[in-house]
């Protein structure tokens, strides 16, 4: 009787009290202030109240029920597709819509809806695929900044390839600890692309110089990356690097200079398509000719692969007897095998010079290690 007599008096009340009636009706549902006979009659009543000629009214229906999990669907969803302030109220907390109802609204709302339902909390991995495939910069941001938003590697990666062009997005990636690995690398190239693409970095030290040391870098970066990999990431980092053409004699003696032996082996079976199994084992005690076998069938000519070889054959030296610089001993080794006129004449140059980058590199970060020690001693 109750409900029967707020419906005729609403088709005659003034919107401001409307408005009030609206909250009050909603809260009283949303709180369980009834009885269970009046439910039915109460919620026959919203309905109505979703045709009210004031988008006041709907507002305030819409945030007293926003929050309650026992609205039926046909009202919130309703709501949902009412007027941009009035749909918000509803879809940026009612626990009654759906992963797939928040997708379905995500593709036909626009970029405002799209944030909204990026901000919700308890973000599912489906809705954030979602958000990723479709929305735009400041969508993504909002996502990426929602910190109960649940993402699967795909959709990481799905980001990266959409919008890693944007240094905010890119950076918001980049600071991710559960960013792939490849999608980590990818960023990492667009980084040293539009660094190299700065007008004043190619006027101060030159076009061709730019582009040179951007690929160091990116090459030095990769190969860290590699050793932070985890083992799982790393066949799909490695064929990430074959496709982008990264996967280069030099980048190889890089890693295996630098003691990520894991990730050597893999990028050997990656190239060789030799069973996992055999490349270990060839790598732990084969024969040098063993192993330059191996590394042929990977695509390295003959006139590197003894280089290779050498590098191997160093890297079990220096791991059985246990030597904390790995790296320095290697490259230090093949560098003065280079100087000394042992190494193999036929040799790359390229590599060479490689090599000798390497071993400064290394030697310079020991220095930079045994002072920082000296100063901690001294303090």
């Amino acid at each position: 009787m109750i409900i029967q007599a707020f419906l005729r008096w609403v088709e005659t009340a003034k919107t401001g009290d409307r408005v009030r009636a609206a909250q009050a009706l909603g809260r009283a549902y949303a709180t369980a202030e009834m009885n269970t006979i009046d439910y039915h009659a109460a919620e026959m009543a919203m309905t109505f109240l979703l045709d009210d000629p004031s988008p006041k009214v709907r507002l305030s229906l819409a945030e007293a029920i926003a929050d309650c999990p026992r609205i039926p669907r046909s009202i919130i969803l309703s709501l949902a597709e009412d007027q941009p302030e009035i749909a918000y109220a509803v879809i940026s907390c009612s626990a009654v819509l759906t992963d797939m109802d928040l997708v379905d609204i995500a593709a036909k709302g626009t970029s405002e809806t799209r944030a909204v339902i990026a901000a919700r909390q308890m973000m599912s991995r489906p809705v954030a695929a979602a958000i990723a495939e479709i929305g735009g910069e400041e969508e993504v941001l909002i996502l990426l900044e929602n910190e109960q938003a649940r993402f699967s590697c795909r959709t990481l990666k799905r980001l990266s390839d959409r919008l890693g062009h944007l240094w905010s997005v890119r950076n918001r990636l980049l600071e991710r600890d559960d960013l792939p690995a490849d999608a980590r690398h990818a960023l990492v190239e667009k980084v040293g692309a539009a660094l190299s693409g700065f007008g004043l970095v190619q006027s101060a030290i030159g076009e061709r110089r730019v582009e040179r040391i951007t690929r160091e870098a990116c090459d030095r970066a990769a190969v860290s990356m590699a050793g932070a990999a985890e083992a799982g990431q790393i066949p799909a980092l490695i064929e990430h690097l074959r496709i982008t053409g990264r996967l280069t004699p030099a980048f190889l003696l890089h890693a295996l200079c630098s003691g990520k032996i894991d990730f050597f082996a893999a990028a050997i079976v990656n190239l060789s398509a030799v069973a996992e199994k055999r490349v270990r084992s060839i790598l732990s005690d084969g024969r040098i000719h063993a192993i330059r076998a191996l590394f042929e069938s990977a695509g390295l000519g003959r006139d590197v692969s003894a280089l290779f070889a050498d590098a191997m054959l160093l890297w079990r030296r220096e791991n059985r007897i246990g030597s904390q610089g790995t790296t320095t001993s290697i490259s230090s080794a093949l560098l003065s095998k280079l100087r000394g006129g042992l190494s193999r004449p036929e040799a790359s140059g390229s590599l060479a010079e490689i090599i000798e980058k390497l071993s400064i590199a290394e030697q310079r970060q020991t220095a930079r290690d045994y002072a920082l020690l000296a100063t901690r001693d001294a303090a």
